[in-house]
């Protein structure tokens, strides 16, 4: 017969004693944590960044409600993007639209608009340009944050540039400030 290296004991079986103990240590443990509670904590909170965003309840202006200054001749006109937020820091949304004439052949300038609308009045209007059409730039992208704007712009570099193919790449913002948009080139001009 063979005997094991470690002797039966007595305790390794369990029976439902056992399990009896177990739960009222465990609802003592329970118990006397929730009388216990750490002070609240008093460590000044960090503000999140501010961001001016308009009331949900206020819809922006709609760019197809508005007439642009382009004569688009007999193509129609296209909103090649548009974007929502509070620019001027009124509470209400203000909407920036790309636009340009549907042109069959070649690439037509963009014009960018910023639209708004008076409290009182349903009706969107144009208040300011910030890409005119008649400069021969393209808007590659651009975003509404933090009441201010961010596009980068295609240009020429000079006539010659035939217009299928600027040379030119421009990132630019735009801010409300004193009441008008006011423009930077933060980066400056490059070759594209």
């Amino acid at each position: 017969m063979q005997q094991s290296a470690v002797p039966e004991l007595a305790h390794t079986h369990t029976r439902p004693i056992h399990w009896v103990a177990t739960a009222t240590a465990v609802a003592g443990v329970v118990a006397l944590s929730s009388v216990f509670q750490p002070d609240a904590a008093t460590a000044a909170q960090t503000p999140a960044p501010q961001t001016r965003s308009a009331p949900a309840h206020i819809a922006p202006p709609d760019p197809d409600a508005v007439e642009f200054p382009l004569d688009c001749g007999p193509v129609k006109l296209v909103v090649k993007k548009q974007a929502s937020g509070d620019l001027d820091g009124d509470g209400r949304p203000e909407t920036v639209a790309a636009v340009h004439c549907d042109a069959p052949m070649g690439t037509p300038p963009d014009g960018m608009y910023v639209l708004t609308r008076a409290a009182d009045s349903a009706e969107p209007r144009l208040v300011a340009t910030l890409v005119d059409p008649k400069d021969r730039t393209n808007v590659d992208d651009f975003t509404v944050q933090d009441g201010g704007i961010t596009a980068t712009v295609l240009g020429y570099s000079s006539a010659d540039v035939p217009s299928c193919c600027p040379d030119v790449r421009k990132d630019v913002k735009w801010r409300w400030d004193n009441g008008a948009f006011v423009r930077s080139d933060p980066a400056g001009a490059r070759s594209v």
